[in-house]
């Protein structure tokens, strides 16, 4: 009995305390309907009004109804990735036709330069390993025969 007679809080009791007279806040004078006054509009806030401002409000107003979180990617991102991965499966299956359709006889050419290579790299080893008086006589054997083919021309 005692709690009930208690108000629910301290903002009803406020309010039965000051009746409407008491208000603070000024009511406008344009409100008595005077043809002759110029009636105030609301300042537009230049970030609201602005077209990215709404869009992305609009975005974020549609991945909250649809559930999405903020942490997920936009529509366009999502498609663009995809697009990109899509890409590089292609990209890489067509290398891989492209390896398999190899005519036999470019696949023999890719043999001979491998061999050639190979033979290139031994000789070159074999020269490094050669003493020195042999790497000698074979500059001066070379540079003999090209003037010797020099005389004659």
């Amino acid at each position: 009995q005692h709690l009930s007679s208690l108000p629910a809080s301290m903002y009803t009791e406020i309010q039965r305390e000051r009746p409407d007279g008491g208000n603070i806040l000024t009511h406008p004078d344009y409100i008595d309907g005077n043809p002759d006054l110029i009636k105030p509009k609301k300042l537009l806030n230049p970030v609201k009004a602005s077209k990215s401002h709404q869009e992305l409000h609009r975005e974020l107003l549609m991945n909250h109804k649809r559930g999405l979180g903020v942490e997920s990617k936009p529509e366009l991102q999502r498609v663009l990735e995809h697009r990109r991965r899509n890409q590089l499966i292609r990209q890489k299956k067509e290398e891989e036709e492209a390896k398999k359709l190899q005519s036999p006889f470019e696949k023999e050419l890719l043999k001979r330069h491998q061999r050639l290579d190979q033979l290139e790299k031994e000789q070159e080893k074999q020269e490094d390993h050669a003493p020195e008086f042999i790497k000698v006589k074979e500059n001066l054997r070379r540079t003999s025969t090209v003037t010797g083919d020099e005389k004659a021309a």
